[in-house]
């Protein structure tokens, strides 16, 4: 007889669902849910505000508003597909420098930092988080910008092949050439976003490291792995959501920022996609830039440039939910 056929004749017993007692859980149950769906509400009464204060600009430019690269709304030719496309270039900058910052912080901290060292690096760490973006703006006007100079121009001058570290109207290997072409760039805005973005993603990133299965951990270094190896086989699979989780939490507040690049850029409305050379914008620069100046027309324009931005960062986070989701910390470890 079969092991199906004995499972078939064994009477089954209907298991009952334990229902907690008492309404401590039921309350909390529902002021989780409450929370929740403020939260929703909330989002829906932001968006549902910004629609409603650019209905005119929209309805005035219509598709254009997303094509046209001009900002001139009391004559009816605006748009924002220079600040756009300004957004995501800063943005991907900042990334492009954090990430790989913030994840060797993360693991040096998680993994190799003795434990003194460790408290005191997770301290400066979380106060760089908590440094006002404003101060990271002037530290980047002031100090970080005349010394960035250097590596902007010799990048030009050795990877001007690249279209986007290409830096037209100078000749980089002209000693007496200006350098003012290469200040206020999206270069320089995007290394100070790092700055201020690094810290959030390393104290993720951290915290998800620090998670990793101690028995997955031991059972690498029995198996004749290297710290490096244990690493690579338990941790960093371990850590994948945390690690994708705090990189898009850093891009929305990478595309977010305002003071800091309203105080280094210097503002155009044209597509500049050379990332080295003076010139950028933001959407969030823009509105920051133009709001106190606004009529009616213009700031129902700011609005909705306001909309553009509220859509891209809600792309985002959705986006980072359903990779986050499909992979999990600690289900794909192969230790």
């Amino acid at each position: 007889m079969t092991t199906t056929t004995l499972e078939a004749a064994l009477p089954r017993e209907r298991r009952r669902r334990i229902r907690p007692s008492g309404g401590a859980d039921r309350a909390y149950r529902v002021v989780l849910r409450l929370a929740g769906a403020a939260v929703l509400l909330l989002m829906l009464m932001v968006g549902a505000f910004l629609f409603d204060k650019a209905a005119t600009a929209l309805r005035l430019a219509g598709w254009d508003f997303v094509t046209t690269q001009d900002w001139e709304p009391d004559s009816g030719n605006f748009g924002i597909a220079a600040v756009l496309t300004g957004t995501i270039l800063i943005a991907g900058v900042a990334i492009g420098i954090a990430v790989p910052l913030a994840t060797g912080m993360a693991l040096y901290v998680s993994e190799y930092a003795p434990g003194r060292l460790r408290r005191v690096l997770i301290g400066l760490i979380d106060l760089m988080a908590a440094v006002p973006s404003v101060v990271y703006g002037l530290w980047g006007f002031a100090f970080l910008q005349g010394q960035v100079v250097g590596l902007a121009r010799w990048l030009s001058t050795w990877f001007g092949w690249i279209p986007f570290l290409r830096v037209t109207g100078s000749d980089p290997r002209d000693p007496l050439a200006t350098e003012t072409v290469y200040t206020s760039s999206t270069f320089i805005a995007g290394i100070v976003v790092a700055m201020m973005v690094a810290p959030v993603i390393c104290s993720i990133m951290r915290e998800a490291f620090s998670q990793a299965p101690i028995g997955e951990r031991e059972g690498a270094y029995a198996l004749g792995a290297t710290r490096w190896g244990m690493i690579r086989s338990v941790v960093l699979p371990f850590g994948r959501g945390g690690m994708i989780g705090g990189t898009m939490l850093g891009l929305g507040r990478a595309l977010g920022e305002t003071i800091a690049v309203y105080l280094i850029i210097s503002p155009v409305f044209v597509i500049q996609p050379h990332i080295l050379q003076n010139g950028a914008n933001s959407v969030s620069a823009l509105i920051a830039l133009r709001y106190g100046e606004a009529g009616p027309v213009a700031l129902s324009a700011l609005m909705a440039a306001g909309v553009a931005l509220f859509l891209m960062t809600l792309v985002v986070n959705f986006g980072a939910g359903i990779v986050v989701s499909r992979s999990r910390s600690g289900a794909e470890s192969e230790a």
